[in-house]
């Protein structure tokens, strides 16, 4: 499958069984990376969201009897999301997770634009806004102006955004299984899991 340019080392989609696992993301030049967790600096201004305008052709009238159906706009089922596979372990999975997420900030991505889910123990950035509370803590997903960090208990309330990174951390192949289906249904063009090929495969192959 082509490269996205906008995107670091894509190689895989998960249309297939298997998903051949990709080495781990080889930064290039980089500009400085935002501090987190904690203090994300500066929020990037996000780019203006590109939408194709279709005019869709207006169907001809019937000759005789109650007037047609207006002709349903072209408006194709979005198409899947790519996927890329980072081999990791558990206890990996989170440093490989924040290293796609420079990455992508890097590429050109804006930072609202990235959602990071775990199957396990929260991301140190989520810990410490939870730490203000719930009600703080989802200001600021709704603000969407920010990466933003959760776990697999609640990632089914986040919304989707173009881009989501899970980090495959927790033993259990149970989280694992409800995770993976979320985090691809929130994912608008790449989903990108960091975790043990085999346990990843298994869950993508089985019809994600």
């Amino acid at each position: 499958m082509p490269l996205i340019p906008e995107e670091p080392q894509i190689h895989e989609s998960a249309q297939g069984p298997r998903i051949a696992p990709t080495p781990r993301p080889v930064p290039g030049p980089r500009p400085a990376a935002p501090s987190r967790p904690g203090r994300p600096g500066p929020p990037r201004p996000a780019p203006p969201v590109q939408r194709a305008s279709r005019d869709a052709a207006p169907a001809k009238p019937a000759p005789s009897g109650p007037a047609a159906p207006a002709a349903k706009a072209s408006t194709a089922a979005p198409a899947s999301p790519q996927v890329q596979l980072i081999p990791a372990s558990a206890d990996g999975a989170l440093d490989a997770a924040d290293e796609a997420v420079d990455l992508l900030l890097d590429s050109g991505r804006a930072p609202g634009e990235v959602l990071v889910i775990t199957t396990g123990s929260q991301h140190p950035w989520a810990e410490h806004e939870l730490s203000f509370g719930e009600a703080s803590y989802w200001k600021q997903h709704d603000a969407g102006d920010d990466v933003f960090y959760t776990d697999a208990v609640h990632a089914s309330r986040a919304a989707t955004r173009p881009v989501v990174v899970v980090a495959v951390n927790g033993d259990s192949a149970d989280t694992t299984a409800t995770a993976l289906p979320l985090a691809h249904s929130r994912a608008g063009a790449l989903l990108i899991v960091c975790g043990d090929p085999q346990q990843i495969n298994a869950v993508l192959g089985a019809g994600v």
